[in-house]
């Protein structure tokens, strides 16, 4: 910027000010300013010399003053949708907003000017006798506080000094006096409006014009719009001390009129000594200033108001973001708010297109939901996480449509590093797919035949008819009993037939299977304990705090677990970990990026194949166009016979895997708005499944054609079950899962023969995930 503009001052009706009023400086003879800053550099040295300030000579000749827009202050982080354009959130404390000099209005000039430097057009930039006596006080004890310009107020920020000892206030000089060598005074006095704190987190007068007053201190606004002279004024004051002092909040309050009525106070007080300043400076006649009333439209103090985005389902995915980075190396023990104020872009692995089709059908009290699930009673609650196969990117996540409220559909670190969420749910029979793959892989065959009668005993795991839980019972029938195949019995979802291949298999098994495939945790039910304990699978006894009845879905798990193993067999037995972050950067550097590599759960290709084709056979994963599978599950309100409180479906294609759980908010039954209790897997959550199932392919322009399963040889089929394995009695008795009654056909199907394609996943090593939480999750 090269001249001088002088902006006419403004009144507090947006008149102009009286002729001789000027916002800028008067003019001064030729050399005048040169000889003056000859004698304070001299003076300056010898100051130096004398108080030993070498660091402070120094920066006579190293330091630089960088402008507002090179600063590395406090800044908003924003997360964006995975094409890394469109914005999802925006975090931090800290705003800031810079504009151009020119584009300020005439008030914010006029009010720091009065409030901060009534000399600042005058003088050379330094209150030479407020450092000698900075200085002077340090070493003889007394206050060493000195009065600072507005230009070395701005070398103070701008050089991130800190403290109040005689070095710094010397630096701040030198660089103050080499900042007006090098500036014009409307170039300096823009550089500290969009520089110094006002409070409530906003850097620069635009921010706290918005944080404030929710209006703006450019001068092409419309006038309704623009921060008039008195709210220029308030937020003059508050520069003085922008916070509370956290040493004693209620005694120095800080200017901030909403903070207590000791703070307004000072805001009122500190407001007449600017308007007052203003008169003396010429800014406002005597009778203007006489008429400024001071202003009551102060917003009340809204912590979230620099932060946008929060309050949509996607906020909870900010939780996850943040729980996630902060168990990574460039994340870990840094400051709770160092991701938020830290200026960082984040790219999650969120679609845009996907998190839409989810929102739309899992939001059951939205007009885009399925039939079936709109009108429900209000304690209905659903949930959605969908996988993308073989990478473990979580493509879309509901867990609530209040992105500030509880989340449903998983738990994650809040800032405290406490366990936070409400994601946790009995699978029922929809957990029978870990059984179903453990089985496969130890080659029992789809096709093999099992004893499937309507109850059945089972001595070894403590279900007798004098035990108190009973015997082990069908909820529904099949046409292939009392003899059917594994696969029959998965698609009937017989629990006599579950709970003997659980057996079979070993509880280890099965957990061990489930726990490769992606379920991290598993809730377990502890004598004493009110709600279920978190259990980390990956513990080596994990195993033994869970009964036969994990094979049929007692033990909760998370929405977002049972996707991501539902992507581990959409990828053919490889599991990825699921995982909200691409990438973290800020500026030009990439601060960290995501690491993807899979691993394999032990299934041979056509082990994979026989799991997938015996998903396919459930009616409720059919997906028009698409090859598909899937398992409904159902888990029962208490001991009852007819009613559920958790339902469940679950399923993939090749592209994206998705796990659907609908309950209550209340833990209460699952009761339609008609009275009746008929909720199951594919009643409800099933219509949500599909419906996003569909739109989301469809939105996300996937060709089903890339994405066909191959086909099953089943060699060395068996014709009988082979005999259990030993396993341990329960610790506990649970109840029962009912799920859906569906007749199944005696014989089996023939599919048609299809291609054999399979997705091309991106190769990956999965982020680094935190510790276990330290308290249950609720």
């Amino acid at each position: 910027m090269s001249g001088y503009r002088s902006a006419m001052p403004q009144t507090p009706s947006g008149a102009v000010a009286p002729a001789g009023t000027t916002t800028g400086p008067p003019a001064k003879a030729p050399g005048k300013r040169s000889r003056r800053r000859t004698w304070l550099v001299g003076g300056l040295a010898a100051l130096l010399v004398m108080c030993g300030g070498g660091a402070a000579i120094g920066a006579l000749y190293v330091d630089t003053v960088p402008p507002p827009d090179e600063l590395v202050l406090p800044e908003s982080t924003t997360l964006y949708y995975a094409d890394g354009k469109t914005p999802m959130a925006k975090l931090g404390t800290e705003n800031r907003t810079i504009l151009a000099y020119e584009q300020l209005n005439d008030a914010v000039k006029q009010a720091i000017v009065a409030a901060e430097d009534r000399t600042f057009w005058t003088n050379d930039g330094i209150d030479f006798r407020g450092v000698m006596r900075a200085a002077w006080n340090n070493v003889t004890g007394g206050d060493r506080q000195g009065a600072s310009t507005i230009t070395q107020q701005y070398a103070r920020i701008a050089a991130d000094l800190k403290g109040v000892t005689y070095s710094r206030k010397l630096r701040e000089a030198v660089m103050a006096w080499k900042l007006a060598d090098e500036h014009s005074k409307e170039e300096i006095l823009g550089f500290y409006l969009n520089t110094v704190p006002f409070g409530r987190g906003a850097y620069g007068i635009e921010a706290a014009a918005q944080a404030f007053f929710g209006k703006t201190a450019r001068k092409d606004a419309p006038r309704e719009s623009q921060l008039t002279l008195s709210e220029a004024a308030v937020l003059a004051a508050m520069v003085k001390q922008p916070e509370a002092n956290p040493d004693d909040p209620e005694g120095q309050p800080g200017y901030d009129p909403k903070r207590n009525d000791k703070a307004r106070q000072n805001s009122i007080d500190r407001w007449r000594y600017i308007r007052d300043g203003m008169v003396a400076l010429g800014y406002l006649t005597a009778a203007e200033g006489a008429d400024l009333a001071y202003p009551d439209t102060v917003r009340d103090y809204d912590p979230r108001a620099g932060q946008s985005g929060l309050d949509r389902p996607t906020g909870l995915v900010v939780n996850h973001v943040l729980s996630e980075l902060r168990g990574t190396e460039p994340f870990r023990d840094r400051p709770f708010d160092y991701v938020r104020n830290g200026g960082f872009r984040i790219v999650t692995t969120v679609d845009k297109r996907a998190q839409d089709a989810a929102e739309a059908a899992a939001n059951i009290r939205g007009e885009k939901a399925p039939e079936a699930v709109r009108g429900q009673p209000a304690n209905w609650q659903s949930a959605l996480v969908a996988v993308e196969p073989g990478s473990g990117r979580v493509l879309a996540y509901y867990g609530g449509d209040d992105g500030l409220g509880a989340d449903y559909a998983g738990w994650y670190y809040d800032d405290e590093g406490n366990a936070a969420g409400f994601g946790q749910h009995p699978p029922g029979s929809s957990f029978k797919v870990y059984d179903l793959a453990e089985a496969v892989r130890q080659d029992i065959s789809p096709k093999q035949r099992f004893d499937s009668p309507a109850t059945k005993e089972f001595p070894k795991s403590g279900r007798t008819r004098d035990s108190a839980a009973g015997p082990i019972r069908n909820s529904g029938s099949a046409a292939c009993q009392p003899e059917c195949t594994l696969w029959e019995a998965t698609v009937a979802s017989l629990n006599t037939t579950y709970f003997a291949l659980t057996e079979q298999l070993g509880v280890p098994a099965v957990i061990d299977m489930a726990h490769k495939a992606g379920v991290e945790s598993m809730w377990a039910n502890e004598r004493g304990k009110p709600e279920p304990v978190r259990v980390d699978l990956g513990e080596t006894d994990a195993a033994s705090r869970f009964s036969t009845e994990v094979g049929i879905g007692q033990y909760g798990i998370t929405v977002q677990d049972h996707a991501n193993g539902m992507a581990t067999f959409a990828a053919g037995g490889q599991r990825a970990r699921s995982h909200f972050v691409r990438s973290v950067s800020k500026g030009d550097d990439k601060v960290y990026e995501e690491q993807l590599t899979r691993t394999d759960v032990g299934l041979s290709p056509e082990q994979a194949r026989q799991l997938s084709w015996t998903l396919r056979r459930v009616e409720a994963a059919k997906v028009p166009g698409w090859d598909a599978a899937g398992k409904t599950g159902t888990w029962q309100a208490g001991k009852s016979t007819t009613q559920n409180q958790h339902a469940w479906m679950v399923g993939y294609t090749g592209a994206i895997a998705a796990a659907v759980w609908l309950g209550t908010k209340d833990g209460k039954p699952l009761r339609t708005k008609d009275g009746g209790y008929d909720v199951f897997g594919a009643s409800h959550p099933g219509r949500i499944w599909q419906q996003f199932m569909a739109d989301a392919a469809k939105a996300m322009e996937l060709d089903p054609d890339d994405y066909r399963f191959a086909e099953p040889t089943f060699p060395g089929e068996t014709p009988s079950a082979p005999p259990s394995a030993e396993t341990p009695a329960p610790p506990t008795a649970g109840p029962e899962p009912a799920d859906t009654p569906r007749p199944t056909p005696s014989t089996e199907p023939t599919p048609e023969p299809e291609p054999t394609r399979t997705p091309k996943p991106t190769p990956s090593t999965p982020p680094t995930t935190p510790p276990p939480p330290r308290e249950v999750v609720p």
